[in-house]
C-alpha cells in the first residue's frame, strides 16, 4: 500500500516537472518565435542594415562663423545638430547612466534583471527599458501605443532593434545617438541645441548642475519644461543627483550643495528671427536656395536646407558681428529719442513726416497699406478691399517694437493703420564691414531688430549716397588727369551748361551754406564736401568715365551719366559702397565680397568651395592718392570728431547724440561722410588698411527726417556707429585690425603731402569742423 502511494507521489512529481519543462520550453520557443517573427517584419516594418547604419533623422543646417561659432541654423521642425561622444562631458554621461540604465555597460541591449523585476512587480518598482531600447523607440518605433496589444508588439520590436543596435554600434556611439535624438522642448532638439538654448553653452561647457537638469528632462520634456515648470524640473534634477550619489558618481556633499541651487537658466532661443546676424542669415537663406537649385545631389535629387544637416562656413566673424550690433544698439535709441523729441505733435503736426501736406500723407499711407503683409495675407484669404481697409481701422492686439521696452517689445492694442505710421517714425541702420584684400565680409547689420524690421538695408535697400559718391569723381580725375590732392581750384559759383553731358538743364550746384570765395586744395574741398569744387572736377572728366569706374568697382545699380551724380544722386546699397571703396584700400584691386567660404554635407564631404573674384580697376598710385584725399576728411573735415578728445570743440547739443564720444582714434583713417537733400540719409564710409566699413542711417520714407543738418548729417547719424564699432574692434587685439599707414607705392609720382603749403582755404575763413555740408 505504502509502495503504491509512493509510486503515485513520484508520478505526480514527474508530471509537474514535465509540465514545468513543457511550459518553460514553450515559453522559450514562443519568445524565439516572437523574436524571429519580429526580426522578419511580421509584427511590423523593421529597419534593415542600411537603416540601422544611417538612421533617418532630420538635421538642421548649421551656419558657422569664421571663428568657429554657430551663428544660427535653418530648420523647420527639428533644430538638431549632432555631436560626437567626445564632446559630451563625463558628468553628463554619468548622470544619464545612473538615472536611466545603471547596468548599461553590462548588458547587450536588454537588461534581464530589470525585465524580470518589471514583470514580477508589474512595473511598480521601475521599468526595464535600457538606453538602447529607448534609442530604438526614438529612432524606429515611435510613441507608445495606447492599445495594450500594439504596445506589447512595440516592446518586442524595441528589444529586437536594441540588440541589433548593440551589435552595430559601440556603447559610446549609442549614448551619443541618444543625446542627439531626444527632443528637449522649446526647439531644443538634441543635446547641442538644448545646451545652447537653456544655458547658452556648447555641450562640453555645461556643468554638473546643468547636466543633471537636462538628463532629468528625459523622463518627459513636456512635463519637465524648465520655463513652464521650474519647481518640477528642480525636483526631477535632484532625483538625478540622488541617483548619481547612489551609484558613486558624486559624493553626498556635492549632491547636497547642488540640490540647494536654482536651475541657472540662461534661456537663449534659437529661431530664425532671434540671435546674432539675423539679417545676414536671411541673406544666406536666399543664397542657399540658389545654390541648391543649381547643385543637385549625385542621384539628381535636391538638398533640403532644413533637414539635410549641411554646414555653411561663412566669413562673418562672430566677435565683430557682436561689436557691430552693439554699436547700433547703443547709438540708435539716442538718435531716435532726439528725433522723437523734435517730432512731438506740438513741434510737428504732420509727424513723423516733413514737407508733406495731409493729402500727400493720406496717399502715402494708403499705398503703404496696399503693399503691406497684412493686405497680402487677407487678400489671399479672399477678403474684399472694403473688408481689408476696415480691418486697418479696427483696434487689434499686437506686439510692437520699442527701444524703451524690455527686450525692445511691448504688447499693446492699436489700429494697424496707426501701427504703420508708428513704424515709419523709426530711423533705421545698415552696416557692413569687409576685409578689402580677401573680400571676406566680417559684419552685416541690415537693421536694428529683424523681428519687426525685416527689410535688409545692407543689400536689399538702396538709398541716395550723397557726398560718399564724390571720391569716385576725384579718383577718375586722378586716374585720367593725374591730379594731386594739393592742386587748387577756386571756390566760386559754377555751372555746367545745358546739354554738355546730356543734362537737359544748366546745372549749377550750390554750397550748403551758400558761401564762396578763395581757393581750396582738392583735399580740403573733399574733406568739407564743397560742391562747387566737385562740380568743376566732374566737368574736367565728364560723367560717363565716372560711371564706367563705378561699374568696374562692382556697382550693379543703374546710374545715369549726368553731372548731378557728382553730388551723390544715385541710389546704391551699403553692400555696393563697401565693395567699391575696398578697391581704394586694396591698391586699386576690386575684390567681390565673399560671404560663404565652403559648404559640406552631414558627413563633412565638401560640396562647395569659394573661388575669389578680383580684378585690377585702378593703378596702385591712383588708389593711394584717393586714400590720401580721404584721410583729409578725418584730419580736418567732417570726420574730425573721430580724432578729438574734447567735446568742447563742438556745439553743445552734439553731446547728446554723439554716442561713444570721444573716440580718440589716432591711427590713419580714410573716410567720407554723406548727407542727402533734406537730411533723409546719413552715411559714413571708413577705411583702415585691412578693414572697410560702411554705415547708413535713415527712415523708410524720405519724408521722415531731421529738420536741420545739426542732427541730420552723416557725421551725427552714421559716424558714431562706425566709431564705436572700431573702438571695440581695436580693443579686441585678437582681431588684428590695422593701425598702420596705408602702404605707399614704390614709384609715387603724384604729390600727396600738402603740408608745405596751406592745405585749407586762401582768403576765406575755415568752415567749422564737424559740420558736414549738404550734397545737393
Amino acid at each position: 500500500m505504502a509502495t503504491k502511494k509512493q509510486a503515485n507521489t513520484t508520478s505526480d512529481y514527474s508530471k509537474y516537472i514535465r509540465w514545468f519543462w513543457i511550459l518553460f520550453l514553450s515559453g522559450v520557443l514562443g519568445l524565439v518565435l516572437i523574436f524571429s517573427l519580429a526580426s522578419m517584419g511580421a509584427l511590423g516594418e523593421m529597419p534593415d542594415h542600411t537603416q540601422l547604419e544611417n538612421p533617418e533623422t532630420n538635421l538642421a543646417t548649421e551656419i558657422i562663423s569664421s571663428d568657429g561659432v554657430t551663428l544660427g541654423k535653418f530648420y523647420f521642425n527639428d533644430n538638431r545638430t549632432p555631436v560626437e561622444y567626445g564632446e559630451l562631458p563625463k558628468h553628463l554621461v554619468d548622470a544619464l547612466v545612473a538615472t536611466e540604465d545603471a547596468r548599461f555597460h553590462d548588458h547587450s541591449g536588454i537588461d534581464a534583471r530589470g525585465t524580470i523585476r518589471a514583470f514580477a512587480f508589474l512595473g511598480s518598482k521601475g521599468g526595464a527599458s535600457t538606453i538602447s531600447q529607448q534609442l530604438a523607440r526614438q529612432l524606429f518605433v515611435g510613441v507608445r501605443s495606447k492599445s495594450k496589444l500594439e504596445a506589447v508588439t512595440q516592446k518586442v520590436k524595441e528589444w529586437v532593434i536594441a540588440l541589433r543596435l548593440e551589435r552595430q554600434y559601440t556603447k559610446e556611439e549609442i549614448i551619443a545617438q541618444y543625446f542627439n535624438i531626444y527632443d528637449f522642448g522649446n526647439n531644443a532638439d538634441g543635446i547641442r541645441s538644448a545646451s545652447r538654448i537653456y544655458f547658452g553653452k556648447e555641450p562640453n561647457e555645461i556643468d554638473l548642475r546643468e547636466s543633471a537638469m537636462l538628463v532629468g528632462m528625459f523622463k518627459n520634456s513636456s512635463l519637465y519644461n524648465p520655463r513652464r515648470n521650474p519647481e518640477g524640473v528642480i525636483n526631477r534634477r535632484n532625483v538625478v543627483l540622488g541617483q548619481m550619489e547612489k551609484y558613486g558618481y558624486i559624493s553626498e556633499k556635492v549632491m547636497d550643495s547642488i540640490q540647494q541651487m536654482d536651475l541657472g537658466l540662461n534661456y537663449s532661443p534659437e529661431s530664425h528671427r532671434e540671435g546674432i546676424a539675423t539679417y545676414f542669415r536671411e541673406y544666406l537663406r536666399d543664397f542657399m536656395k540658389d545654390w541648391i537649385k543649381n547643385n543637385p545631389k549625385s542621384d539628381g535629387s535636391k538638398y533640403d536646407l532644413y533637414s539635410d544637416g549641411l554646414k555653411i562656413y561663412t566669413t562673418i566673424d562672430s566677435r565683430m558681428q557682436a561689436y557691430a550690433e552693439e554699436a547700433v544698439a547703443r547709438h540708435m535709441p539716442r538718435l531716435q529719442a532726439e528725433f522723437n523729441h523734435q517730432n512731438t505733435p506740438a513741434r510737428n503736426r504732420t509727424a513723423p513726416f516733413l514737407e508733406l501736406d495731409n493729402a500727400e500723407i493720406k496717399d502715402l499711407m494708403e499705398r503703404s497699406m496696399r503693399r503691406s503683409e497684412r493686405w497680402r495675407v487677407m487678400k489671399k484669404e479672399g477678403k474684399t478691399d472694403k473688408e481689408i481697409i476696415k480691418s486697418f481701422d479696427t483696434p487689434t492686439k499686437m506686439r510692437i517694437f520699442s527701444w524703451d521696452a524690455p527686450n525692445t517689445e511691448v504688447d499693446t492694442i492699436m489700429k494697424p493703420m496707426d501701427s504703420m505710421r508708428y513704424y515709419k517714425s523709426f530711423l533705421q541702420p545698415g552696416m557692413m564691414s569687409m576685409d578689402p584684400q580677401t573680400g571676406h565680409v566680417k559684419a552685416w547689420v541690415g537693421g536694428m531688430d529683424y523681428r519687426h524690421f525685416q527689410y535688409d538695408m545692407v543689400k536689399q535697400g538702396k538709398r541716395q549716397v550723397g557726398s560718399t559718391f564724390k571720391p569716385f569723381v576725384y579718383a577718375t580725375a586722378i586716374d585720367q588727369l593725374h591730379l594731386s590732392p594739393c592742386d587748387e581750384l577756386p571756390d566760386i559759383p559754377f555751372c555746367i551748361e545745358k546739354m554738355k553731358y546730356g543734362n537737359t538743364e544748366e546745372w549749377c550746384p550750390k554750397n550748403s551754406d551758400e558761401k564762396y570765395g578763395g581757393v581750396r586744395t582738392l583735399k580740403n574741398a573733399l574733406a568739407n564736401s564743397v560742391n562747387t569744387i566737385t562740380a568743376q572736377v566732374m566737368d574736367k572728366v565728364g560723367p560717363q568715365p565716372v560711371v564706367d569706374l563705378v561699374k568696374k568697382l562692382g556697382v550693379e545699380s543703374e546710374i545715369l551719366p549726368v553731372p548731378s551724380i557728382a553730388l551723390g544722386t544715385p541710389d546704391l546699397s551699403v553692400y555696393e559702397m563697401v565693395a567699391a571703396y575696398s578697391a581704394f584700400a586694396n591698391k586699386g584691386v576690386y575684390t567681390k565680397p565673399v560671404m560663404v567660404t565652403s559648404i559640406v554635407d552631414k558627413n563633412d564631404t565638401l560640396l562647395y568651395q569659394v573661388s575669389p573674384e578680383s580684378r585690377d580697376v585702378l593703378s596702385e598710385e591712383t588708389a593711394y592718392v584717393t586714400v590720401k584725399l580721404l584721410e583729409g576728411v578725418t584730419q580736418g573735415g567732417s570726420g574730425t570728431r573721430l580724432r578729438t578728445s574734447g567735446a568742447e570743440k563742438y556745439r553743445p547739443e552734439f553731446k547728446e547724440i554723439i554716442t561713444g564720444y570721444p573716440y580718440e582714434l589716432t591711427n590713419p583713417i580714410a573716410g567720407k561722410t554723406g548727407t542727402t537733400q533734406n537730411q533723409s540719409d546719413g552715411w559714413f564710409m571708413g577705411m583702415v588698411p585691412n578693414l572697410v566699413t560702411g554705415v547708413w542711417v535713415g527712415a523708410e520714407d524720405r519724408s521722415v527726417h531731421f529738420a536741420t543738418i545739426t542732427y541730420g548729417q552723416g557725421a551725427s547719424m552714421a559716424l558714431p556707429i562706425w566709431g564705436m564699432y572700431m573702438k571695440s574692434c581695436y580693443a579686441d587685439e585678437d582681431l588684428n585690425i590695422s593701425i598702420e599707414d596705408f602702404e605707399e607705392p614704390a614709384n609715387l609720382s603724384i604729390r600727396v603731402n600738402c603740408d608745405t603749403d596751406d592745405d585749407t582755404i586762401k582768403d576765406e575763413p575755415v568752415i567749422e569742423y564737424g559740420i558736414d555740408v549738404l550734397d545737393m
